[in-house]
């Protein structure tokens, strides 16, 4: 996600400037055609362009709004991983004592056993951000020639390193090479987290009460997985992001067929006062055309990038940030030495991954 305005004002220029290269093109032509060349045909009434710049800037509108809604959703949904995270880091380092222990342990245990649980919570935070990583089909973000060079530049922690790797720093050998049988891994972690709660529970580490207390904070964390899931596995319905990105192409080339005459006319009017200025004016069609399809077509790229919140991309939810944040917090909560407690991911080009 974008951290710095000046920067996010510049990436766009520099992100549609091959788009702004062809809407400048293709202006100019319909303009050189109309004025030099004599094809004064090559005009649409403005009315119906206008109509249909109308439409298109409802559904363009409509496009955004629901991409916004998919965005926010999916932070507010990480807001919440964020807290049970902590409530979960809270009630393990609480609840796993001796008090109703049938064999009481030493305290290095117990230390030993809230550590597993906080470093197997890790483990299913890491799992779930490279789920939310995996590369769908309707993901086309890098298939455009600008978002590929961005991507070129920026390096993702889930594309570097494989999540095979990265488990081993928070599972045994025996759990990590178990967890990597299962499709869902995260999931796999949780119930993995149930069953030795469960057997402490039945050894007396863990009360009864705070058994089930645990348990429903692992009945959280499976909503909140289950609705980024439903973010990531469901895509923003094709037939409204086909049809915006249809609709503003028609209206992109019509354009310059209503602009140019327009101006045309226009310059007509002043011709007995400004004779100079009154030959040219037609010419003021094309950056006119260009900024108007420029300001459409970015509204609807815009969307389109907003539509899968965990691409990736600069202005997803920065879910390795997050998780990182999270994985620092616990580890400083349970009095890991410093040494182990790993560092921040760095911004890269002022967007947080």
């Amino acid at each position: 996600m974008l951290t710095k305005k000046r920067y996010s004002v510049q990436q766009m220029f520099w992100w549609t400037r091959w788009e702004v290269l062809g809407f400048v093109l293709f202006a100019l032509v319909v303009a050189w055609m109309y004025e030099s060349l004599g094809f004064t045909f090559l005009k649409v009434p403005w009315t119906p362009v206008a109509l249909i710049g109308t439409a298109v800037a409802f559904i363009v509108g409509f496009q955004n709004n629901s991409a916004y809604g998919r965005i926010w959703e999916a932070r507010k949904i990480w807001g919440g991983v964020v807290n049970t995270s902590r409530t979960w880091g809270m009630k393990i380092k609480d609840m796993v004592t001796n008090e109703h222990a049938l064999e009481p342990v030493e305290e290095s245990v117990l230390n030993d056993l809230i550590k597993r649980f906080v470093y197997r919570h890790i483990a299913w935070l890491t799992a779930l951000r490279y789920a939310m990583r995996e590369h769908k089909s309707w993901e086309v973000f890098e298939e455009h020639r600008t978002n590929k060079e961005w991507s070129k530049m920026i390096h993702i922690p889930e594309r570097v390193t494989a999540l095979g790797d990265e488990l081993l720093h928070y599972l045994t050998q025996e759990e990590r090479d178990y967890i990597m049988t299962k499709k869902n891994k995260a999931a796999a972690i949780l119930f993995l987290q149930s069953r030795y709660l469960r057997e402490l529970k039945e050894k007396g580490i863990i009360w009864h009460f705070s058994f089930l207390e645990l348990e429903n904070v692992l009945e959280e964390m499976f909503t909140l997985q289950g609705k980024s899931e439903r973010i990531k596995n469901f895509p923003y319905p094709r037939q409204y992001a086909t049809l915006a990105n249809y609709f503003v192409w028609v209206f992109i080339i019509l354009l310059p067929f209503g602009i140019v005459p327009e101006f045309a006319k226009i310059g007509m009017t002043f011709s007995d006062s400004f004779p100079f200025i009154s030959k040219y004016f037609t010419w003021l069609a094309v950056p006119f055309c260009a900024a108007v399809s420029w300001v459409f077509h970015t509204m609807e790229r815009i969307g389109r990038v907003g539509e899968n919140p965990f691409e990736g991309t600069s202005n997803d939810v920065p879910i390795s940030t997050i998780a990182r944040g999270i994985e620092i917090d616990l580890l400083q909560l349970i009095d890991e030495k410093e040494e182990f407690i790993p560092a921040q991911f760095p911004e890269q080009l002022h967007v947080q991954m």
